[in-house]
């Protein structure tokens, strides 16, 4: 067989050195850049990818060669140096080159201790990541000469064969270890999850030593610049005197600080000139490198070398703050500092926040359904969520899965938990939309709802009263209360949302069921409310009981008679919010649920409805009876309530309009958009509009007052997209339903897929959980016939999806593409649609500039 060549592929680290991320990864790229910074870079050699997979296929490296660049008896660190640092890689190895005769060189040049502890630091490091020997063997407490003669006797006894001497081949083995250790399974299973391609190739850099270990003052440390939680200025770091690499992260006690303070002495006070350099190159960094960076250094007998740099470990609303800061000093453009931003992470800081610093007590955890922390005493019911608000005691509402009836406790309460359900779950789209910290599917707790107590995994039990915290972020529930941030809604908030808006290229409304969400809407800069669902209007309880008379009202007559009673409070929530917003658009969806989620389900519930009534038990029980339906997703609701019931739909109609007059008789304009819900057929439309009409006829007779209104429809089912072109003769607006045309393209019910989905996802039936992420496929498909037909009819139609995929990016890149004028999401998830539509129009200039530059 012919022996191959050896590789000669590698590079020293210059200024001008040939080296790029692509091809040699970025600890290489960053450490050309800090050489490039005239920072004491110890000198380094870099490895491209494909030398390294050419190690790993066997083939030797010329290591003499490598060394060669440093040196006579050169001790040498091989680190990774993938593409992306979050990627990972194998261990860093120290004090190559180490052996008896550099020992002995050491013992008269720093001492016997240093020296000893130099060559135990590489042999531990060698025995554990290059032989792969158990850990235990070379654990020691203390280096000494005994423990360094104890660890070399081991790896003999392990290995049949001394210590190998040889520098070149202990860097041979180093890095063959290293590049074989990448291509391992659990090593790319591990950076899969982490985003890497499977094809993810590692380069590697080898580094001549700092010791640490020495003369003088010698150690190492990391600082960096700016608080990782905050984003504000700070320094913070650690130094550890005598130490190597990240020795200070496992002895964090005998560390010192860096600046000056009262709890123990710092780097300031041992040596000022050393940490005023670190200061100054910690600026450099961030104005050259265009980024906070934590630096890795360590100083050899009062000498300093920069090891390392790496983008400081940031939070979120970190993240955002250095952006903006960095965008406002000129160091970064606007648009860079938007893109810098990942949109979900907003999500994060439009609430009080779990402190990430504080020790937690985890209870359980489930799926972080609506972000943010909370902190409560546990109840059981709506009703006791809305006395413990009532009292002014914060409390989490701890249900096996909420449903409509739960509303009024989940506005009462500060977060929500349930034993059942998914992302799509009634009380996590309702969370979302109330900005609600709430976390589904803790199926570990067992629920004891008779008794009000909750049980571990572990045993530990907790009663109504208990003080527990929710995280809904990362889905976690702890025991008491825990520390908490406040949300991050500060001028660099505001500042990069402000430049977001000023790229957008399409609207961004809201979904605001009352003035309470509306505000919320407003404050978020929501472009108008995309859709209000007025029946979130009639929970309340005076509401409730005109609603409930309604319902059982036997004449056309009497219904209208229990609808007036709801008429002025219809009234007064549009006046409201056609105030917050402030002449914004405003589309308000008419009554759309069936009509038996406004009784009572149990027998003491229909008693007491009876009592209220005046009538026998058993007229209610029958005519609740009578509402039930076999699937009331498919049953009379929406539109066919509004042509059965039509007293319904002619009320709140009026409502809208007698707003209207009372704005506009102080001054203000309103044009509001009435959509008409669960269309299949044009003639429904035809109908509703013709009574809608005459509503609006008779309020602008009897107020003297002329106003104009849009009529649309929302596109809920396959029919009414498909038959678009019909509609939209009647409709100047279509919206898109997405979660209940979703739910009808599939044949799925919402509430109850969480039970498989995870299933049909692992095994690639779906892509994705189609209710949390929009079938372009398929329910996109239908959007673009309908999209399409509707404009043939009508050319200006106004496009819009207002379903729960709204805020999504995914949804968002679709509408744009697809011509839509606007999506609409819930209140606390418009920061996000703002910013990941100027993402997308960001990216989309950048695209076409490369396409520009090529021709």
């Amino acid at each position: 067989m012919q022996k191959l060549d050896a590789i000669t592929d590698f590079t020293e680290i210059t200024p001008s050195a040939s080296i790029s991320t692509a091809t040699h990864g970025w600890r290489a790229k960053c450490l050309q850049r800090l050489v490039r910074l005239d920072m004491p870079v110890p000198r380094t050699v870099s490895l491209p990818a494909s030398a390294v997979r050419g190690i790993a296929a066997g083939r030797a490296l010329d290591c003499a060669g490598v060394l060669a660049h440093f040196g006579d008896a050169p001790l040498v660190s091989v680190r990774p140096s993938p593409a992306q640092p979050e990627w990972g890689g194998p261990s860093t190895v120290l004090n190559i080159g180490m052996n008896a005769a550099r020992h002995a060189l050491l013992v008269k040049t720093q001492g016997q201790a240093a020296a000893d502890a130099l060559y135990l630091r590489f042999v531990q490091g060698y025995a554990v990541h290059v032989a792969r020997l158990d850990p235990d063997m070379f654990e020691i407490a203390e280096p000494s000469a005994q423990a360094l003669r104890d660890a070399l006797r081991a790896y003999r006894d392990e290995m049949d064969e001394d210590f190998p001497e040889d520098p070149a081949r202990q860097l041979a083995e180093v890095l063959r270890s290293m590049a074989r250790a990448w291509e391992g399974t659990s090593a790319r299973l591990l950076r899969q999850s982490k985003g890497a391609p499977e094809d993810a190739a590692l380069g590697l850099v080898v580094q001549e030593m700092a010791q640490g270990i020495g003369q003088g003052v010698s150690g190492s440390g990391v600082i960096q610049f700016i608080d990782p939680v905050t984003g504000l200025e700070q320094i913070t770091g650690r130094y550890l005197g005598q130490s190597q690499g990240r020795d200070m992260k496992s002895r964090e006690s005998d560390a010192l600080y860096l600046t000056r303070d009262p709890r123990g002495p710092s780097l300031e006070d041992l040596a000022p000139e050393l940490f005023e350099t670190l200061a100054q190159q910690g600026a450099a960094c961030r104005v050259k490198l265009r980024e906070e960076m934590q630096i890795e250094f360590t100083i050899d007998d009062s000498k300093l070398a920069v090891i390392d740099a790496v983008r400081v470990p940031r939070s979120s609303r970190a993240g955002l703050r250095i952006a903006v800061d960095l965008a406002k000093e000129g160091i970064i453009t606007r648009e860079e500092a938007i893109l810098r931003v990942e949109p979900r992470a907003l999500s994060e800081l439009l609430h009080p926040q779990v402190d990430p610093r504080a020790a937690r007590d985890v209870i359980v955890r489930g799926i972080g359904a609506s972000p943010g922390g909370a902190t409560g005493r546990i109840v059981f019911s709506s009703a006791a969520a809305q006395a413990s608000a009532s009292r002014g005691e914060p409390c989490i509402l701890v249900r096996r899965e909420t449903a409509p009836e739960d509303i009024r406790g989940m506005h009462s309460a500060v977060g929500v938990l349930t034993e059942r359900g998914g992302m799509t779950s009634h009380a996590a789209v309702i969370g979302r939309g109330l900005g609600l910290p709430c976390i589904v599917g803790a199926s570990d707790l067992r629920f004891d709802m008779k008794d009000h107590k909750i049980t571990t995994k572990a045993g530990r039990k907790f009663v109504e009263g208990d003080v527990i915290t929710v995280d809904g972020t990362t889905g976690e529930v702890l025991a008491g209360a825990a520390e908490m941030l406040p949300p991050a809604l500060d001028d660099a908030f505001r500042s990069l949302l402000s430049w977001a808006d000023d790229v957008c290229d399409i609207g961004i409304r809201a979904n605001a069921d009352t003035p309470a969400d509306a505000q919320t809407a407003r404050d978020f800069d929501a472009q108008g409310i995309g859709l209000c669902r007025t029946e979130h209007m009639f929970f309340e309880e005076a509401r409730l009981v005109a609603m409930r008379e309604m319902i059982f009202a036997d004449t056309s007559q009497d219904r209208a008679a229990a609808l007036a009673r709801l008429l002025p409070m219809q009234r007064a929530d549009f006046v409201q919010l056609f105030d917050i917003m402030e002449g914004l658009p405003v589309c308000i969806r008419l009554f759309d649920p069936p009509l038996h989620e406004f009784l009572p389900h149990s027998r003491e519930g229909l008693r007491e409805l009876a009592e209220a009534l005046d009538r026998p038990l058993s007229d209610v029980m029958r005519r609740a009876e009578a509402l039930a339906e076999f699937n009331p997703m498919l049953g009379m609701r929406g539109v066919r309530l509004g042509i059965v019931l039509p007293e319904i739909y002619d009320m709140q109609a009026q409502a809208i309009f007698e707003a209207v007059v009372e704005v506009a008789r102080r001054g203000g304009a309103i044009v509001p958009e009435i959509m008409i819900p669960l269309v299949s057929a044009k003639r429904e439309v035809e109908l509703v509009k013709h009574r809608i009409d005459a509503v609006a006829a008779n309020v602008r007779s009897a107020s003297g007052v002329d106003f104009a209104f849009k009529l649309g429809v929302m596109v809920e089912t396959p029919r009414a997209a498909l038959r678009a072109g019909d509609i939209a003769q009647h409709a100047t607006f279509l919206s898109f339903g997405t979660n209940d045309l979703t739910q009808m393209t599939y044949g799925l019910s919402r509430d109850d897929a969480g039970r498989f989905m995870n299933t049909y996802v692992q095994q690639g039936v779906y892509p994705e959980d189609p209710f949390h992420i929009l079938d372009v496929e398929g329910v996109g498909e239908l959007l673009l016939i309908g999209a399409e037909r509707g404009r043939q009819t009508r050319e200006k139609l106004t496009l819009s999806i207002c379903g729960e995929h709204g805020g999504n990016p995914e949804s968002i890149a679709f509408c744009r593409k697809a011509g839509f004028d606007y999506v609409s999401c819930s209140p606390y998830r418009v920061p996000l649609a703002r910013l990941s539509a100027a993402h997308l129009a960001l990216m989309d200039r950048e695209s076409e500039s490369s396409v520009e530059s090529m021709d």
